[in-house]
């Protein structure tokens, strides 16, 4: 049986290949500010590619349901936390304001291939 950290790491690559496959370009994984971490710093361009938007992910894997589903682990102190670090990301970067949405993507490892859950504007913008 694999570990939470080997679910995470897995989960967080199938997101990534996911996201890639939908258009978005990867800029950045596992960013820190102090002790909190958001997953995945994305840029999702816009569909005729004039603009786009920043997109910070967070990916929970599970491989069962007795914890529940995944997406349900992004409760609202993770979610403080998350848009903590996206404050820190854009402002050491230069990237304010830029648009920004934060999403969340689930994976449930079981039998045959992974299932990918992506909920855009999971919990809102920075403008």
């Amino acid at each position: 049986m694999a570990s939470t950290a080997e679910i995470g790491r897995r989960g967080e690559d199938v997101a990534v290949a996911f996201l890639e496959a939908k258009g978005f370009r990867i800029l950045d994984r596992n960013v820190r500010w102090g002790r909190e971490e958001v997953d995945i710093v994305a840029f999702e361009p816009t569909p005729r590619n004039d603009g786009g938007m920043i997109v910070f992910i967070e990916v929970k894997a599970r491989s069962g349901t007795g914890y529940g589903r995944p997406e349900a682990a992004v409760d609202k102190p993770k979610q403080e936390a998350i848009m903590r670090v996206a404050e820190a990301f854009l402002h050491e970067r230069r990237l304010i304001p830029s648009p920004t949405r934060f999403d969340v993507v689930a994976v449930q490892f079981g039998p045959g291939e992974p299932e990918v859950e992506h909920f855009e504007n999971a919990f809102g913008y920075f403008v």
